[in-house]
């Protein structure tokens, strides 16, 4: 067993995830704090759109194509080449990478009232497009630099190294908040302090990976060879997987887009859904990914059959796990949640029940999500990109019929769902291939782990739904009292499902058993 090896998948993602938690509880503030200061009136729509299009460009490349592609090829140099021959692979990359993005981010700054019109064509006719248009020439350069912060960290992780990585997004939060609470009553425009607080974080959390960069030998300028075999073999990989990877993300957009056409607010009810529920996926689906590829491509090298099936099946049942329980509460407390973090200034009651229905409708696909999550480095380690994009573009096709089907009778409610559905389409498909290749075989006793994980889950929902008050106590309540009956019910939940795990005879020996592997 490798070094790298030694620290268990569960240990490692404990790690990631620890870190990453960090950064989600700061993103929860921050995004209180923009309900109070935006809600879900024009300006918020018009931040949001503005702030999603970079952002959408950055989960394919931190937390998609790009980490699909760069991590497996960085494995095979690392493992067959001298250091000399790594580095140099890594300035290359570099090279490429910043020269590409720099003239994407250019084209979105110059053409900025065309790319809202693509990405929002229901901002058009009002005054929320061009206010959206002039936050974009803001937000649009935190794609080069959150980019940039991807390669970073692909060449920390292949090292071992995650924990920087996985607590840099805390820069977002720390300069949203500041731009929040120092900019924005000076400058008299929240949505515009905003944007300028996006650019300030970009910045920041690339100047954040140098020290590390620093360390490993990898500080160096960047070289523009786009002829380098190792830029190359990335480009073939990284082309298909900034599809498949990001279908997901695709999907979100999609929604952004119809959503735009409804009535004023949709984008934002999307938007606080959407953020609530990448908070376990962030935590569990992210950090398994994370910690899963560089572990699949060095099975994959070592030409580890067994042990390539064994951390895909390990990997599945941390995500079960950890995410089972997640939608459920998540189903259940969706309006306590909404109405504790978010219903205060601008934030109306309504815009909290639209908001909570989003995340419901979310909810119900987040097995969905986290499977993509766990089972594409399974072919992304291998270096197989054909067959995601093959799913991808499935999941993206059903995901458009599902909305022109539930935009209708559902409203944006039905734009989430469609998302979710698609979601679990596409990591049912991953998974039976992988399965039908014999490159995942299901351990002892999946079935039955399943089933105590599904059944724990239950009973915590109607623990939860016996003991929550009615409505009409969120609404009215005062802001301590809400935390604190949220907090109850968040520490009832978990006892609950620990409690009737460790009945069915999944107790904290087993636990720590899990974690050492």
């Amino acid at each position: 067993m490798s070094e790298t090896d030694r620290e268990g998948l569960g240990r490692r993602s404990a790690l990631v995830a620890a870190m990453t938690s960090l950064s989600r509880v700061l993103g929860l503030l921050r995004d209180v704090v923009l309900a109070q200061l935006l809600g879900a009136q024009p300006a918020a729509d018009a931040f949001y759109v503005a702030f999603k299009i970079p952002n959408f460009f950055r989960r394919m490349f931190a937390e998609g194509a790009f980490s699909q592609g760069f991590v497996p090829v960085l494995t095979a140099y690392q493992q067959g080449e001298a250091p000399e021959a790594v580095r140099r692979l890594v300035a290359a990359v570099a090279g490429a990478l910043g020269l590409v993005l720099l003239g994407l981010t250019a084209l979105a700054m110059v053409f900025s009232d065309a790319v809202i019109a693509l990405f929002a064509p229901g901002m058009s006719d009002d005054g929320r497009g061009a206010l959206a248009a002039e936050l974009l020439v803001l937000t649009a350069p935190y794609l080069l630099f959150i980019s940039l912060t991807a390669l970073a960290a692909g060449v920390q992780q292949v090292h071992g190294a995650f924990a920087r990585p996985a607590i840099t997004p805390l820069w977002l939060n720390v300069c949203l908040l500041a731009a929040a609470w120092l900019l924005a009553p000076w400058l008299g425009r929240p949505a515009l302090a905003l944007a300028w607080g996006v650019l300030l974080a970009g910045i920041v959390q690339f100047v954040f990976q140098l020290p590390a960069l620093a360390r490993l030998g990898y500080l160096q300028w960047p070289r523009l060879e786009l002829a380098h075999p190792g830029v190359r073999r990335i480009a073939t990989l990284m082309l298909p997987a900034l599809f498949a990877a990001s279908v997901s993300q695709i999907n979100l957009l999609i929604d952004t887009i119809l959503a735009s056409l409804l009535v004023t607010g949709s984008v934002s009810w999307l938007y606080y859904g959407d953020r609530l529920m990448e908070l376990p996926l962030g935590l569990f689906a992210i950090a398994l990914a994370t910690v899963l590829l560089p572990r699949l491509a060095r099975h994959h090298s070592a030409g580890d059959g067994a042990g390539f099936s064994a951390s895909l099946d390990l990997g599945l049942r941390f995500a079960a796990l950890l995410t089972v329980p997640a939608a459920m509460a998540l189903l259940v407390l969706a309006l306590p949640l909404m109405m504790t973090l978010f219903q205060y200034g601008a934030m109306t009651p309504a815009d909290a029940q639209a908001a909570a229905a989003a995340l419901q409708a979310y909810a119900l696909g987040l097995l969905g999500f986290s499977g993509v999550k766990v089972l594409a480095p399974g072919f992304f380690a291998r270096q197989d990109t054909a067959t995601p994009v093959r799913f991808a573009m499935v999941a993206v096709l059903a995901n458009i019929a599902l909305n022109l089907a539930l935009i209708g009778p559902l409203a944006h409610v039905g734009l989430a769902l469609a998302t979710g559905l698609a979601a679990s389409l596409q990591a049912g498909l991953l998974g039976f291939t992988l399965f039908r290749r014999g490159l995942w075989r299901p351990g002892p006793g999946l079935t039955r782990f399943l089933l105590s994980v599904g059944g724990a889950a239950l009973l915590m929902a109607a623990g939860l739904s016996w003991a929550m008050p009615a409505p009409a106590y969120w609404e009215s309540a005062a802001l301590g009292a809400r935390c604190l009956a949220l907090a109850g019910l968040v520490g009832l939940g978990l006892g609950l499902y620990l409690v009737s795990l460790w009945a069915l005879g999944y107790g904290p020996r087993w636990l720590r058993e899990l974690l050492r592997q």
